[in-house]
């Protein structure tokens, strides 16, 4: 784990160092004000909204950004300022936000506006020595890959167990949470409804604003209805053939008191399965669904209580396939 207080890294103590031998003490150019050190939950959720504010004003310079910060949207790295700075012009009603103050990072997931439309936005900030040195962007605009409901999304509320707190005698390691992520995307790739599927009972997720569990009004296949059934029942069906592979995985955000992660990975959809022999011995045609080949970027959260995953939020936009992340990651199981 890196140092958050160095000798070189401490502002408050420069300026002590300043004061007591002569000098002047000039913080980042690029910057407001230095973030403070230890940056805990509510002074990364202030940071958010400051990210927010800056960019519906189109004015990067209202943020302590690094000299060297490195910025992406959709994995393609770019100046602060550059892209989605320029056509963002409204701040949706949804937000949810995931505090790491561990790493001192967070993440968020978004409805804004761009011009008439709106969007999803999935959105991460790191900091480091009082300055932000990372700010990773996805973006879901309409008839991106999947179903959606932005509106719907954007006039919801977070559901309240994300933010119930793990009794300190319940919780367990950044890596035990990690690992319990990861177990998800280990089922999901090449998905035979075999595999060991971490889900509780009352698992739920919602992609883009839908729920793609337990919904009977949505059907992604005449001939079996997948969304209907809840998070195990899917996973055991084998019905996710489709993803070949899943790469690029990172979990950068880890938050042991409410057991959240925040993950991010690659799918990969080779676009040669045409039929899939579920578990039940039926065969479902996929038709012109995943007929070539495509990647889907994928922003993902997920609420783990005693070692089991209850909901699941995402944000993810069809790519050009076999996407290579500009943040690196895991590429193999």
């Amino acid at each position: 784990m890196r140092h958050k207080l160095g000798v070189f890294g401490c502002f408050a103590c420069a300026a002590i160092f300043v004061l007591a031998f002569g000098g002047s003490f000039v913080p980042n150019a690029h910057a407001i004000g230095p973030i403070p050190i230890d940056c805990d939950r509510a002074c990364l959720e202030d940071l958010a909204t400051q990210y927010l504010n800056a960019l519906v004003a189109h004015d990067p310079k209202r943020l302590p950004l690094a000299k060297d910060v490195k910025y992406t949207e959709n994995d393609q790295v770019m100046d602060v300022g550059d892209g989605f700075w320029g056509t963002a012009t409204q701040i949706g009603s949804y937000r949810h936000c995931f505090s790491d103050p561990v790493a001192e990072q967070i993440g968020c997931i978004v409805t804004m506006h761009e011009s008439d439309h709106m969007l999803i936005m999935g959105m991460r900030l790191r900091v480091e020595l009082g300055r932000i040195t990372e700010i990773e962007t996805t973006y879901y605009r309409q008839g991106g890959g999947g179903p959606s409901n932005i509106d719907g999304y954007d006039k919801s509320t977070t559901d309240p167990l994300w933010f119930e707190t793990i009794p300190p005698a319940k919780r367990v390691s950044r890596q035990q949470l990690i690992r319990t992520a990861n177990m998800y995307f280990a089922g999901l790739e090449n998905n035979d409804g075999k595999g060991d599927y971490p889900f509780a009972d009352d698992c739920d997720r919602m992609e883009n604003g839908i729920h793609t569990t337990n919904n009977p009004t949505l059907s992604p296949n005449a001939a079996f209805n997948a969304f209907a059934l809840g998070c195990m029942a899917q996973f055991k069906s084998g019905y996710y053939a489709v993803v070949t592979r899943i790469h690029h995985r990172r979990f950068p955000i880890v938050d042991e008191e409410r057991g959240v992660v925040w993950a991010y990975v690659v799918f990969d959809q080779n676009g040669t399965i045409h039929n899939i022999t579920l578990t039940d011995g039926r065969t479902v045609s996929m038709g012109n669904i995943f007929n070539r080949p495509a990647s889907l970027e994928v922003t993902e959260a997920f609420k783990i209580t005693d070692g089991k995953i209850r909901r699941i939020e995402m944000v993810g936009s069809g790519l050009q396939y076999h996407l290579n992340s500009a943040w690196g990651g895991i590429s193999d199981k």
